[in-house]
Order: structure tokens, then C-alpha cells, then sequence
């Protein structure tokens, strides 16, 4: 099996209104797996979730540096970073 050589950094945003924020080469596949309650244990329980945000990285490293930054933003920081993704 083949996995797509772009890794991407995204959020989410799950029914209780909390954040979340991963890592995937797989975006698709991986929000279907949220979903389904086979995502990570925090989202299991906090279903459904939405993608609010996602970006695209190089590799995964620079996609599990990237998700550090963003998990040590504020909630605020986080949505302001979604919401001037939607304006472009």
C-alpha cells in the first residue's frame, strides 16, 4: 500500500465545541476515522467532528513541528488561525 508523500496538520472542531488538532497523510480517510470512532481516543467520545482547518506540509516531520505551534496556541489563536484560512 502506497501512502501519499504530503502529510497535512489539521483541526477539528468536535460536538462539544472543544478543538483538536492532528496529523495525517491520509486527511480524508482520517476525518471518516474520527467519525467513526476510530480516530484518536479524545474525538472517540466527542463525536461528530468537523474540519475547520487544514494545511499542507512537506513532510511529517514539519507536520509534527507544525502541530506542536498550534497545540500551544490559545483557543482563540486557533480559531483566528481557521477563520483567515476561510478568507483566502
Amino acid at each position: 500500500m502506497q501512502y501519499e508523500s504530503k502529510w497535512y496538520v489539521y483541526i477539528l472542531r468536535c460536538a462539544d465545541q472543544t478543538l483538536y488538532t492532528g496529523i495525517t497523510n491520509r486527511l480524508q480517510q482520517r476525518l471518516r476515522a474520527h467519525n467513526a470512532g476510530k480516530g484518536a481516543k479524545y474525538t472517540k467520545g466527542r463525536r461528530p467532528v468537523h474540519l475547520l482547518y487544514w494545511e499542507t506540509c512537506t513532510d511529517k516531520s514539519a507536520a509534527l513541528k507544525r502541530e506542536a505551534a498550534i497545540k500551544k496556541m490559545k483557543r482563540a489563536e486557533k480559531l483566528l488561525l481557521c477563520t483567515s484560512a476561510e478568507e483566502k
